[in-house]
């Protein structure tokens, strides 16, 4: 079956994910603020997060601007070393994927933090009329962050891609040599070479969001405990004001560095990670680019695309009853999200990953790929689950741990410790049996000519080899009961 082309899905879920998180936004800011008294502690929370991060990304432009210029100047003199003729271009292309990634980077935490410190007022209004508002509030105002974060990320890649791409070839030198040596033509060497230089060009997207989430993350981070451990102690020791009393300053500065690192710092932190996936992603699809060709290198943005669609669905069927536990209706939220994910990451492989050629992979390549993927859902899916086990209250490990503390610091903190170190084990075995499944188990990755044995670890690949030869080569020997009947039969003769 041909390839279908599902590019057009990049853009529509970027404006798609966009577009709702804009509703959302409208949504939540149309809600109660709650009275004077919680208007004038919010507000206060509003002006210090909104100041700190304007000093803070001050700061992290002038690195940034900084770093642009050393990556491009490296990479020039790296391309002017090697011969290359383009090394100018070469090193631009570097510097404004660099300069991109930090300016979105910057940008979708900043949406985060805006919309956070919106929500928590009105989340905390909607708490005194019903449960589910103020679920739904504070669910729908962290959505806007991680909406507004995969559509940038999304956005940044596709317009590098597709921006470079129109820009002109920038070929892939070793690429080349190295296809070439594969006996392969000169004309598919030409494009996959093409490609990778295209790809390689966008690398500095991810390195320039790095840098962002780094001092977002750390700056907030510090402040905040610097708050928290330092002013806040003084106010409750020596001033006697009671803990997270709005009468102390330490608290508000707290809470704005709570806005300022857990809001703006981690979306800024997602937003790296998604662009690193992505990108990391392309680079495979570059290697395989003899089986799937183009489409197996904007697959990865195609997927990420119905992800995204998948999460505006979960967002909204989010909703609780008033006795209700809120993980019961988070948990139905995500599972319907991962089960419409599934489907259209299906949908996608089936139409992007079908082989070029009968000669370098089977019909059924898409469904194994396909097979991974969902075992990577089911994998994080199962974190869920396991995360509410260890921080649940109605669960072993949580009520342990408050059993332990009647007794005093030093049991509560043993009981702490003991259960941190527990809780570590079962998602290490969850993900490397995926891991090792995946790569290992031959359904989902078998190509034609390839026996069941090719997928054996190499070392029990050599003992199974050495045994089929011995076996080969010894002389086969009657059994000692076909000798026994044998006798038998001539003494009777």
């Amino acid at each position: 079956m041909a390839q279908l082309d599902l590019s057009i899905v990049i853009p529509i879920a970027i404006l798609a994910g966009l577009g709702f998180a804009a509703l959302l936004t409208r949504d939540v800011l149309r809600r109660d603020t709650g009275s004077e008294r919680m208007q004038e502690i919010a507000t206060a929370i509003q002006q210090g997060a909104r100041a700190f991060l304007r000093r803070q990304y001050r700061t992290i432009a002038i690195i940034a601007a900084i770093l642009a210029i050393v990556f491009a100047g490296a990479i020039f003199g790296s391309a002017q070393l090697g011969g290359k003729a383009n090394a100018f271009e070469l090193g631009l292309r570097t510097a404004g994927a660099f300069a991109l990634g930090a300016v979105f980077s910057a940008l979708s935490g900043y949406i985060g933090m805006q919309v956070a410190i919106r929500t928590n007022i009105r989340s905390a209004a909607g708490s005194l009329k019903s449960f589910n508002d103020a679920l739904v509030i504070a669910l729908r105002g962290g959505a806007v962050s991680g909406l507004s974060i995969v559509s940038l990320s999304l956005a940044g890649v596709a317009l590098l891609y597709y921006g470079y791409g129109a820009l002109g070839p920038v070929l892939n030198q070793s690429t080349y040599d190295l296809c070439i040596a594969e006996g392969n033509s000169i004309g598919a060497c030409t494009a996959q070479a093409t490609e990778a230089g295209l790809i390689l060009s966008i690398v500095g997207f991810g390195f320039g969001a790095s840098l962002v989430a780094l001092f977002a993350q750390l700056g907030g981070g510090i402040y905040t405990k610097a708050a928290d451990v330092g002013a806040d102690l003084v106010g409750k020791v020596e001033a006697g004001i009671p803990e997270d009393d709005p009468r102390n300053p330490a608290v508000i500065a707290d809470l704005v560095g709570d806005n300022v690192g857990d809001c703006a710092g981690r979306g800024a932190d997602l937003f790296e990670s998604t662009a690193a996936e992505n990108i990391g992603a392309m680079v495979l699809g570059v290697a395989l680019f003899a089986v799937f060709g183009v489409p197996g290198i904007i697959f990865p943005l195609a997927a990420r695309g119905f992800g995204l669609l998948a999460s505006v669905i979960g967002v909204y069927a989010v909703h609780a009853k008033e006795e209700e536990s809120p993980m019961a209706a988070l948990n139905r939220g995500y599972l319907l999200t991962t089960v419409v994910a599934a489907l259209l990451f299906g949908f996608a492989s089936w139409a992007m990953l079908q082989p070029l050629s009968s000669g370098s992979a089977d019909s059924w390549t898409w469904a194994r790929y396909w097979a991974c993927g969902l075992a990577g859902m089911v994998t994080a899916f199962l974190y869920v689950w396991i995360t509410q086990y260890y921080t649940e209250a109605k669960y072993r490990p949580v009520r342990e741990i408050a059993r332990a503390s009647e007794t005093g610091p030093a049991t509560n903190i043993i009981s702490g410790f003991s259960v941190g170190l527990e809780a570590t084990w079962l998602p290490i075995i969850g993900s490397s049996t995926t891991v090792r499944g995946s790569s290992r188990c031959p359904a989902c990755r078998r190509t034609p000519g390839e026996t069941w044995t090719s997928w054996m670890p190499p070392a029990t690949r050599r003992r199974r080899s050495r045994k089929d030869t011995r076996s080969e080569a010894r002389p086969s020997r009657p059994s000692s009961s076909s000798t026994r009947i044998s006798k038998r039969r001539t003494s009777q003769a």
